[in-house]
């Protein structure tokens, strides 16, 4: 080394090279000896992000445009015989009103096959959780039963308001005070050949009010001896007791508008003006009926608010996650189940006029049978879907439109009518679908162009990760994930290096929007997952002669060669 350094001084005196080209040498030697020491060719970085916990909203879109004529056919999804038809051309109809019935019986049945799969479901489920004693409850599951409680207090104050008002409707003697019970005096109302059905309307009720009665006293009792002290498994119970005693309020409920909106049809066919304390008692039901869906939505979540908590045990086991799961598709089971059988009442779209009812009852009906025809005030938009989407999108669900005439505008509204025909345009299907909008401007004008984003599901409170995150192989979808977290990037650096690549998890995959997917299992929250992988190249590269350069390169090659 040392000789080495003495012929290294021997050529800067022997070629009279200044202190300036020495240290522009330097500079150079560094800055390549730096680039070399921090150079990312080569490497594979990772860049990640963690599972959290959100809201998905589906959707689908389309265009098309204003429509000319506020006029919209009456179509059902299902089919089956027609068992009533409760309006005739003329009559004035609200929003939600129920025009026709079709027979609905394998319906029910399946509702109830669906309600036993969820209970034994959540049988299972609980065999599983009694190997967790409640000294291992953590913080959020302690909150979760605290707010179960009090979603099942806040339920108590309004049962007793729809029970109380339930009898007084129907086991007193207001309406004709002359001792005649109003579930009878309903009865007589009807038709003379209708009596057989208002009986048969009327028992219906009667079993429905009586079931939920006794399950309400009951789930009352159960109440008053709990308290926000009480073990888990008790909580637990009272919680999924209240739910079942709303579900047969809910359905007693629902009997008591089917019975009064038959004798209500039956006084209209023979052309006479039912009383008003019909139409009354109507519009009562109808509140109480938002009253006890608002009470199931908040013990449900409190259902899933507490299952979430127990999610978090570290010493749950795939025996409980599969339980879980199988606890979600059973709910999802009985909420499709319960949406079929809503289809099989066909209900006015919005409030208007009948302009034609074409069907009597006993008809059999289908997806391209035209049941009436309604016209309103509200103004409508006529958009165009492919066949994949519009297979996604139902009646009644929400939408948003918006004009390109008229940017600041947007006009939230809802599926009105579904084409049951296709039409073929370049080897494309198109359907039609109708929006009606729930509040009308003067600035939108027939024939204007609309663009109209249909939600088609909604998902709250659950995992989702990126959508670059999800991959798919042989239909199975994955995610790639570390066993242990990435050190952090070094600053102005993409991504971390691991010398161990990631390895595949199988997912899972539930609803996705423009950027984020549900996962239904496979993660958890908190889990670390590769969003985005950069692989750089190596780029070869040479060394100048820098000697060379700098004394002007005085031998007959490139560069100087050093004696």
């Amino acid at each position: 080394m040392k000789n080495f350094f003495g012929k290294i001084k021997a050529y800067v005196v022997a070629h009279k090279i200044t202190s300036a080209v020495i240290l522009i040498v330097v500079l150079l030697i560094g800055y390549w000896g730096y680039n070399k020491l921090t150079s990312t060719a080569g490497e594979t970085r990772y860049i990640t992000s963690k599972v959290t916990k959100g809201t998905i909203v589906s959707s689908v879109a389309g265009s098309g445009q204003v429509s000319v004529l506020n006029q919209v056919a009456i179509n059902p999804t299902v089919s089956g015989a027609l068992i009533r038809v409760n309006v005739k051309p003329g009559n004035r109809v609200a929003g939600g009103q129920t025009l026709f019935v079709i027979d609905n019986t394998n319906a029910q049945k399946t509702v109830r096959d669906a309600e036993i799969s969820l209970q034994n479901a959540n049988l299972a489920l609980q065999k599983l959780q009694l190997q967790n004693s409640d000294t291992n409850l953590n913080t959020a599951l302690s909150k979760a039963y605290d707010d179960g409680f009090s979603t099942v207090s806040n339920t108590f104050l309004d049962l007793p308001g729809i029970m109380s008002g339930l009898n007084n409707m129907f086991y007193t003697a207001t309406i004709t005070r002359n001792g005649q019970w109003n579930i009878d005096w309903y009865e007589g109302q009807a038709a003379s050949d209708d009596h057989d059905q208002a009986r048969i309307f009327k028992q219906n009720f009667t079993d429905a009010y009586n079931a939920a009665l006794k399950a309400y006293n009951d789930d009352f009792d159960s109440y008053k001896s709990a308290s926000r002290s009480s073990n888990s498994a008790t909580l637990e119970k009272l919680i999924t007791q209240t739910y079942d005693s709303v579900k047969l309020i809910s359905s007693a409920i629902k009997s008591a508008n089917n019975y009064i909106d038959f004798v209500n049809a039956s006084i209209e066919k023979i052309n006479g003006t039912p009383p008003t304390i019909i139409a009354t008692n109507q519009a009562t039901l109808n509140g109480y009926t938002s009253e006890a869906n608002t009470a199931l939505q908040n013990l449900l979540s409190a259902e899933t608010q507490i299952q979430n908590g127990k999610d978090s045990f570290t010493s749950s086991d795939l025996n409980t996650q599969s339980a879980q799961i199988s606890i979600k598709q059973a709910q999802n089971s009985l909420a499709d189940a319960q949406q079929n059988l809503s289809d099989y009442y066909i209900k006015a779209p919005f409030d208007g006029v009948i302009a034609s009812v074409p069907v009597i009852k006993g008809d059999n009906v289908g997806s391209g049978t035209t049941l009436g025809t309604i016209i309103t005030s509200k103004e409508l938009a006529t958009v165009t879907l492919n066949e994949v989407d519009v297979a996604k999108i139902a009646i009644g669900e929400k939408t948003t439109l918006t004009f390109s005439a008229i940017p600041d505008l947007t006009i939230t509204g809802q599926v009105v009518q579904i084409d049951s025909l296709g039409t073929v345009s370049q080897g494309v299907v198109n359907y039609g679908v109708k929006i009606s909008f729930d509040t009308n401007d003067d600035r939108v004008k027939p024939g204007m162009s609309v663009d109209a984003k249909i939600i088609t599901k909604v998902e709250q409170n659950v995992l989702t990760v990126p959508n670059s995150a999800v991959k798919t192989q042989g239909g199975t979808s994955y995610v790639q994930m570390f066993d242990t977290a990435l050190p952090a990037p070094a600053t102005g650096i993409q991504g971390s290096v691991s010398p161990i690549p990631p390895t595949n998890q199988t997912v899972e995959v539930g609803i996705s929007d423009t950027t984020s997917t549900e996962i239904v299992s496979g993660l958890k929250e908190g889990d670390e997952i590769v969003t985005k992988t950069i692989t750089s190249t190596t780029k070869a590269t040479t060394t100048p002669s820098i000697l060379g350069a700098a004394t002007g390169n005085r031998s007959s090659g490139s560069g100087v060669r050093i004696p």
